[in-house]
């Protein structure tokens, strides 16, 4: 998947994060004119509208797994869940995506040799890269590692070497280290 023209970059904020998804704000700052979406625009068709064919895309938001039916998995809007369907209603699904979001990359079993869940709708619809996390995780904590995340990808790293970095960047106490190993980076961008 090659990225798209013009680097276009979607920020998302959902409703009620501990810290109200503080990393928004200061990567809105640091990324001079991206598309910012928090409180009542927030909503799931804005969202998709916007997720698609973005360059980079950052949702934080509560994040909800499925077991039972991972493909209604979701992540909470301002109007409700968006769910791993919806993405499939993308012309062109974002071509890197990070969800600083609890439980995000955990995958149900399918048959024999199928694993579903976010992750696994998102990288056949094109996307190249997602850091996602597989744990419930401290709302504080995650915003220095994607601020460090972000401060990686801005040096020109992958989506994995970023998030190396950021796992080294944030304070050694537990929480914060938790937090750094909980998330994953999939795919190859």
């Amino acid at each position: 998947t090659e990225p798209p023209p013009g680097g276009r970059r979607v920020l998302v904020r959902g409703p009620g994060l501990a810290t109200g998804g503080a990393e928004v704000p200061e990567l809105a700052g640091r990324y001079g004119t991206p598309t910012v979406l928090e409180e009542e625009d927030a909503h799931v068709s804005r969202v998709l509208r916007e997720l698609d064919g973005a360059a980079l895309a950052h949702i934080a938001a509560h994040g909800t797994f499925r077991a039972d039916s991972p493909l209604f998995s979701s992540l909470t809007m301002a109007d409700g869940p968006l769910i791993v369907h919806d993405f499939e209603r993308l012309h062109s699904s974002p071509y890197r995506i990070i969800l600083s979001c609890c439980d995000t990359a955990r995958f149900a079993s399918v048959g024999a040799d199928e694993l579903l869940g976010l992750v696994t709708a998102l990288l056949p619809l094109g996307t190249a890269g997602v850091v996602a996390c597989s744990a419930p995780v401290n709302d504080e904590a995650v915003v220095p590692l994607m601020l460090a995340l972000h401060k990686g990808l801005d040096a020109g790293l992958c989506l994995a070497e970023a998030l190396r970095d950021a796992r080294a960047a944030v304070p050694g106490d537990a929480t914060h280290q938790a937090t750094g190993w909980a998330f994953s980076a999939f795919g190859a961008a």
